[in-house]
């Protein structure tokens, strides 16, 4: 069994270190005011994590039990209270006890001696029980914290295909002007200036669909922090950068709250398991007194002690039990840790491979695609394409700008996931 004062030092350590660069949600009062945006109204993602530690309803919640937790640690540590009582024998009775001449009258004063340090292993499972509540808040908050980082990038990405629309409507209202030109000059047939035009409706629709999704991806991330209407502008996506450094990707899973909190319900069962062994020590009430004769007027001392015999019930069976919860948190912690090492390695192979699909798109198909654009409209303007060959080669650029765009969502995303499961410090990078 290990040393549990070790045990519950190592756990606070594994919590600070969690905690190293957040306000400590999980172990102070709340506000119900999330930060204040920046001056130009923007929100970026520190400004989301920001929001999510001081005002998300989840991490409110689990913050307080951590708080009404260690408050019942504080109570388990309180010594027993005393009791005093009065007796009075021997009055109102039948012959010479009638009356209270005979009386005898007792005040005595008991306490509870608690043996086999019961009120300190009693106090220290608390302390571990609430190290664990603490640990599973934190859990909360990561999960709170990755969960607003995905809705976030889910409305940058938005943001992106939404300006990347309007500027497909507008390339289509271009070609349909130049179409229309072509028709009154006889140079094009007028069928030609229909199909332009419904293109560039259609441009148009999609631009306006767009739209409709960021507000839909602004009303969900707002709502991660109890806020009905939004009131912020997502941060300029152009300006975001994906920098993905090999010490990340080879980084390992240290301090990650979810392991955190297995390795904090290790130690607590372990201290239920000392308490438990602690409660087969029967413990000795002590007692001092005085009576008096109301017969002679004369007072007397009196002491006494009582001690429980521990015949039928020597809490052996919660003992018992106790260990094999013991047992049970220590398998239930290594494979906390082999997943969390799983997660790693999956998320480390899907930063690489959305890293290098966008690097294709970014480099190669969206410039070419661009070039092969601007190449159809000079021909077609110069009489040498079609108007089909044009616009395939308009649907071909839209296509790979909405690739390139979703690309770098995803990319954003999966380096959040292995940001997360890290455990370094909450999404720390250039972001």
């Amino acid at each position: 069994m290990p040393n549990f004062s070790q045990g519950l030092i190592c756990a606070l350590m594994l919590t600070a270190v969690v905690n190293k660069a957040i306000a400590l949600p999980c172990s102070s009062n709340f506000t119900n005011q999330p930060p204040i945006p920046t001056s130009d109204n923007s929100l970026t993602l520190e400004g989301v994590l920001s929001h999510i530690r001081s005002a998300s309803p989840e991490v409110r919640l689990a913050g307080l039990k951590t708080l009404a937790q260690s408050a019942d640690a504080d109570q388990a540590g309180r010594f027993l209270n005393p009791s005093l009582s009065a007796q009075v024998e021997n009055f109102a009775g039948s012959g010479p006890l009638g009356g209270t001449k005979q009386a005898e009258i007792t005040l005595s004063y008991e306490q509870v001696l608690e043996l086999g340090d019961k009120r300190i292993k009693r106090e220290r499972a608390a302390r571990a029980k609430a190290a664990l509540v603490n640990a599973e808040c934190l859990q909360i908050l990561k999960q709170s914290e990755l969960e607003a980082s995905l809705i976030y990038f889910e409305l940058v990405t938005a943001v992106q295909l939404a300006e990347f629309a309007q500027q497909s409507a507008e390339l289509s209202a271009t070609l349909a002007q130049l179409v229309s030109k072509r028709v009154e000059a006889g140079a094009a047939a007028p069928p030609e200036r229909l199909r332009a035009q419904s293109a560039a409706s259609i441009s148009q629709a999609m631009a306006l669909s767009a739209e409709g999704q960021v507000e839909q991806h602004r009303y969900e991330l707002a709502a991660l922090w109890g806020e009905q209407a939004p009131t912020f502008e997502v941060y300029k996506a152009n300006s975001l950068e994906v920098n993905v450094s090999e010490e990340l990707l080879n980084s390992r899973v240290k301090w990650h709250p979810q392991l955190v909190s297995a390795r904090a319900g290790e130690l607590a069962n372990s201290a239920e398991l000392d308490a438990a062994e602690s409660l087969s020590i029967p413990d000795i009430s002590l007692s001092f007194g005085i009576r008096r004769f109301e017969q002679t007027g004369d007072n007397a001392f009196l002491v006494g002690a009582t001690v429980p015999l521990p015949i039928f019930d020597r809490n052996r069976d919660a003992i018992r039990a106790a260990s094999y919860r013991v047992q049970a948190q220590q398998v239930s912690a290594a494979q906390v840790e082999i997943k969390l090492k799983t997660k790693q390695q999956i998320a480390a192979a899907g930063v690489r491979a959305a890293q290098g699909r966008l690097k294709l798109l970014e480099k190669e198909a969206l410039p070419a695609a661009e070039l092969a654009y601007q190449a159809s409209v000079i021909g077609y303007k110069a009489g040498r394409f079609d108007l089909t060959s044009t616009l395939n080669a308009r649907q071909e650029l839209i296509d790979v700008g909405v690739s390139t765009i979703h690309a770098r969502g995803a990319l954003h995303k999966e380096l959040m996931q292995l940001k997360s499961l890290t455990g370094s410090e909450p999404f720390a990078g250039e972001f």
